[in-house]
């Protein structure tokens, strides 16, 4: 992807990108190491799979606040799955996938066919499943998991070897976020759902009109990205080697965040996934850099508030100013 071919509202993501991992690596050297690098990426490939999930729903005027709340679930469905049914990979997978794909199911067909407004829906299924979750758990974390699959997630890919005789490589979890990558980029640009999917965020009734179904779009789009989800519990899973229903209190936010600094649009119509991509490794970025330079965790939380009021403040003051211009051409 060469830089011709970003969008006009991702280049400038790019460019603060590279700007501040610029400044976070002349305060701490250490950020650009490929050690660090990979630490990220390991750290962070939950959220970039999440992440694109909730890219579109954003992209239908949607919003999904239950997404930690899935994830959390779907984890202990998994911890279970490998110690009491399989500790062989696909069957996990399958396990997690399903799982993940029924609750978003429930999402989707409470927001396309009983008219919920997507935040009361989430709101309401993250409530019962977060409920659900440490009913079942009394909040503890599930050890024991398989040799085997810990044996899997310590994978590495084109391993080498550290001037200290460290091997370091690739996480094989890494094999988990590029197909995710591929299949969203394909599904909105490269067929009639993803097409449906943008004309129901620009404007629902119209995408009626000109023959999408979106009621089927919305109910496919929350159920996909509960598909994700699943995707993300088995990472997790695999990197955590146990299972904390804990872990994912408040991670909602996050994803996001990192969506809507990738620009996507929160009134719907207008995102991308190479957009979240960048948003998302701007977001990590931010994180690694507060981290080195030894600024208090709090100011992580405080940071994700101002990355998330200040993005949609830009994305409304756009719309606004789109507006007007319709109305000059109207009146004139």
């Amino acid at each position: 992807m060469n830089i011709k071919s970003l969008k006009i509202k991702e280049l400038p993501i790019l460019l603060i990108l590279l700007l501040l991992s610029l400044i976070i690596t002349i305060a701490n050297p250490t950020f650009l190491t490929v050690e660090n690098f990979l630490d990220i990426l390991k750290s962070n490939l939950v959220l970039a799979m999440m992440a694109l999930g909730m890219l579109m729903v954003l992209l239908t005027g949607g919003i999904d606040v239950s997404v930690a709340s899935i994830i959390a679930a779907v984890t202990v469905i998994t911890g279970q799955s490998l110690i009491h049914f399989s500790s062989n990979i696909f069957v996990t997978i399958l396990v997690a996938c399903l799982s993940g794909t029924l609750m978003g199911l429930v999402n989707g067909l409470l927001i396309a066919k009983l008219k919920i407004p997507p935040i009361v829906a989430t709101l309401g299924t993250m409530s019962v499943i977060l409920g659900l979750v440490l009913y079942l758990t009394n909040g503890a974390w599930i050890t024991g998991i398989p040799d085997s699959f810990i044996e899997f997630g310590r994978i590495t890919l084109f391993s080498f070897e550290l001037v200290d005789g460290r091997t370091i490589g690739f996480p094989v979890q890494v094999l988990f976020l590029i197909p995710v990558i591929f299949l969203t980029w394909f599904i909105l640009k490269k067929t009639v759902i993803g097409r449906g999917i943008y004309a129901i965020g620009g404007n629902l009734e119209s995408a009626e009109r000109m023959g999408f179904k979106a009621d089927r779009i919305l109910i496919f789009v929350y159920s996909f990205e509960g598909f994700l989800i699943g995707l993300a519990a088995v990472v997790h899973t695999s990197i955590m080697r146990q299972v904390d229903p804990n872990a994912f209190l408040g991670f909602e936010m996050q994803v996001i965040a990192a969506v809507v600094l990738g620009g996507a649009s929160v009134l719907g119509g207008f995102g991308s996934v190479l957009g979240t991509v960048i948003g998302v490794s701007l977001f990590c970025v931010i994180n690694n850099g507060l981290i080195l330079m030894h600024i208090p965790v709090f100011w992580q939380k405080i940071v994700v508030g101002l990355i998330i009021i200040g993005s949609i403040s830009i994305d409304m003051i756009q719309k606004q100013r789109v507006e007007k211009n319709k109305i000059r051409v109207d009146v004139e």
